[in-house]
């Protein structure tokens, strides 16, 4: 007796679902098929692509024939999840948020206080907002990065399932670039250097807090003093060289000048009395990213209200932030931007002769390591003198590389 055969559907992929992974077109145009299902074709080969066993998370692309069986009734009938309907509220909230737009890719400034994405009693959030922004894209847009909830500023959209394919390996092969403007409680003694301190999990958080830990994953940080407020603030510019949760955070009150209104890793001591707000006072600035079609794409965000009204009361400049950390690499600054570079340096030398205390902040080099010991300076050759030279008597106490964890 035969065993009876599993009738079988076929599809051809279209130039809207190039790119994407193999689970994610079984949810747009199959949407009521378990994922259980689907792993267990992809095992016993019944998911082909041009006659070549598929995989669940296989990358597909334009013109593939893929082979499935069809479903079973009842995972056909299950309802695909729907989102709420948006208002006119909603679509004119995602529309102001806009500042970049091209055939694919959005950058939007997110406002803090707007999740990324939605959860647990989280109704609210920009991937709720993105049918606002479809336009005349055969797709809806998707999210391929996201900021924490009270982190404002330059968010990347794609408008296409190949744009999102090649923005997410950007942003995994580390060739974005991300800076951020924070303002941070009292001012490092290093002005311009690199946070390497690893980051874990910290325990009995449910994962959503981080901390400083021997065993965690790499994690660093290039940060510059763009200006200070005396001594009790300063306005940093900081760019994540790896993209652990809440790093830029964490490395910020782990050498002790947690980010103004960042309660959750700097406690009471996060926030400035006075006309400051109590609001996170750390903002996504700019992001330069290859565009998949050719180009760059290079947006600025502008500061949130709360911030700007912050910058003003602790009396900083917004001209010096124009200069970045990586501009030297990029060739000369603009016109501006150089002249915001003298008048910080003519600041700092005023200060200095004001009799303020000075440590290492104006012969620090880019090239200085927080959490890391410090190169070993060059031994100096000494012209010879005809004397035997003394000998040298060991030391009781050897040098340590000091730590600033």
């Amino acid at each position: 007796m035969n065993a009876r055969k599993t009738p079988l559907d076929d599809a051809v992929i279209g130039e809207e679902d190039d790119g994407i992974r193999l689970d994610r077109w079984f949810k747009r145009h199959r949407p009521g098929t378990p994922h259980a299902l689907l792993a267990r074709w992809a095992r016993s080969g019944q998911l082909t692509l041009d006659g070549r066993k598929a995989d669940v998370s296989d990358r597909i692309a334009v013109g593939q024939r893929l082979v499935m069986p069809v479903p079973p009734v009842e995972a056909e009938a299950r309802p695909a999840r729907k989102d709420r309907p948006l208002t006119e509220a909603d679509v004119a909230l995602a529309e102001s948020m806009l500042i970049h737009r091209d055939a694919s890719a959005i950058v939007l400034n997110k406002l803090p206080g707007l999740a990324t994405q939605g959860g647990t009693k989280t109704e609210h959030h920009v991937d709720g907002l993105l049918d606002a922004l479809k336009y005349d894209a055969p797709v809806r847009p998707k999210l391929v990065h996201r900021l924490d909830k009270d982190t404002s500023g330059a968010l990347l959209i794609a408008r296409t399932p190949r744009a999102a394919a090649w923005f997410a390996k950007s942003f995994s092969n580390r060739s974005a670039k991300k800076t951020y403007w924070a303002i941070v409680v009292g001012v490092p003694d290093i002005a311009q250097g690199e946070i390497d301190l690893p980051l874990a999990k910290q325990p009995g958080s449910g994962g959503e807090k981080m901390h400083v830990h021997d065993s965690g994953l790499a994690s660093k940080t290039r940060y510059r003093v763009i200006d200070r407020a005396g001594n009790s603030a300063a306005w940093v510019e900081l760019q994540p060289l790896t993209g652990r949760t809440h790093q830029l955070r964490v490395h910020m009150a782990a050498i002790g000048h947690p980010i103004v209104g960042d309660g959750k890793y700097g406690g009471k001591g996060a926030f400035l009395t006075g006309t400051i707000s109590r609001k996170l006072h750390l903002h996504s600035r700019r992001l330069r990213i290859d565009h998949p079609d050719g180009g760059v794409i290079d947006v600025s965000a502008d500061v949130p209200d709360h911030f700007a009204a912050s910058l003003d009361a602790l009396g900083f400049d917004p001209l010096l932030g124009e200069v970045e950390i990586d501009d030297d690499a990029r060739g000369p600054p603009p016109k501006a931007a150089a002249k915001a570079a003298a008048k910080a340096y003519a600041k700092q030398i005023r200060k200095a002769r004001r009799g303020e205390r000075r440590g290492r902040t104006a012969t620090s080099k880019p090239t200085d390591h927080v959490g890391k010991a410090k190169p070993k300076a060059k031994a100096k050759i000494a012209k010879p003198t005809g004397r035997k030279p003394a000998a040298k008597k060991p030391s009781a106490h050897p040098t340590r590389p000091r730590s600033h964890s």
